[in-house]
């Protein structure tokens, strides 16, 4: 069996010694070298040409924001960023997803040996999903000119798109809800992300967007031209109903499919909930999360799509979905904007 080749950048060397202890207990992964700054690191790719970079974000001597972009530039590869769970640090960790990298691990605040070790599991499931990845294809930056959008003429209010996605989900997202106009249905979205971090990313998100992005909150209305993140590693999110009206639900139950919050969980309330007037999306993502669940809306009527294998940067989770029937069609990451609101019972042309 062909080994996963891991090399480790990180200035402190607990985190380091840590690094090579977890890889190298996985049979199928190893790590061929560590680095204390990128400057050594840089020489180190170059001689043993590894399949996956693991990279610290705050680092002597370079910047690990400036040594991934110029990586990303020159030398494409997979990077899973290893970040503490700081404000600051929450900040460049998403900008390193809109930079290249393909998802992140965070440091345990206390007890940084016995924490790192818990996430054994979890760190070796995201260097698998980054060394299956294609980086070259799906992480580009965001650009400095904003995009055309879409205009919406709709007949009803009561649509309502669901979002689910994983492994290199929040660029795909970025680039779903960039082109949505301002009088979008609204959106839901779960995107599998540790506590600490969605609130970075929806201001992003909301600082880019026409829509309105919220971190979600239990009991929030659901209106039109808003869109709801459920918030990272707290509790599932799911669609209820109040009166007349659609509402947020957050529930602290036990992980579904080792996550929390969980695709399946939203996608399976929404058919319940909103049957027919639902349209479903899951993106690019390791595992098989949401399949079930997207194929839950079909069956009650919901229109249900996947992103394609070509603009996934892990496949897993889409291809789960259109194998088992629950995905009406794959489409490009380009074309699924339009084609959710063409779904939801409306049509769009660029502005």
């Amino acid at each position: 069996m062909k080994k996963i080749r891991v090399i480790c950048v990180d200035d402190s060397a607990l985190v380091r010694s840590l690094m090579v202890e977890i890889i190298n207990s996985h049979p199928d992964l190893e790590v061929v070298a560590t680095a204390p700054d990128p400057l050594v690191a840089r020489e180190l790719i170059k001689q043993h040409n590894p399949d996956v970079l693991t990279l610290d974000v705050e680092m002597p001597r370079m910047d690990g924001l400036d040594f991934l972009e110029r990586l990303m530039r020159l030398r494409p590869m997979p990077v899973v960023m290893v970040s503490s769970l700081t404000e600051r640090n929450s900040d460049v960790t998403i900008r390193a997803l809109e930079l290249g990298a393909v998802d992140f691990v965070t440091k345990p605040k206390l007890g940084l040996r016995d924490g790192l070790l818990e996430y054994s599991d979890l760190i070796a499931d995201k260097i698998r999903a980054a060394a299956m990845s294609k980086p070259r294809q799906s992480m580009v930056p965001s650009s400095s000119e904003p995009r055309s959008r879409l205009v919406h003429h709709f007949s009803t209010t009561e649509k309502l798109i669901l979002i689910g996605a994983s492994t290199g989900g929040t660029e795909a997202i970025r680039q779903v809800l960039e082109p949505m106009p301002a009088n979008s249905p609204a959106i839901l979205i779960t995107q599998h992300m540790p506590a600490g971090f969605t609130r970075s990313f929806v201001q992003r998100l909301d600082s880019l967007c026409a829509v309105q992005v919220h971190e979600a909150e239990h009991g929030q209305r659901v209106l039109p031209g808003h869109v709801y993140l459920a918030p990272g590693g707290i509790a599932h999110m799911k669609l209820a109903r109040s009166g007349a009206n659609y509402v947020i639900e957050l529930e602290d139950s036990e992980p579904v499919n080792r996550h929390r919050p969980a695709v399946d969980v939203l996608f399976r309330s929404a058919a319940e909930v909103a049957g027919k007037n639902t349209v479903g999306v899951l993106l690019t993502g390791m595992g098989k999360d949401g399949a079930q669940g997207l194929l839950a809306m079909k069956q009650a009527g919901a229109v249900t799509f996947a992103q394609d294998e070509a603009t996934s940067v892990v496949f897993g989770m889409p291809r789960e979905a259109l194998m088992i029937g629950a995905a009406d069609e794959a489409v490009p990451l380009g074309e699924i904007s339009a084609k959710l609101l063409a779904s939801a019972g409306s049509y769009g042309h660029r502005v």
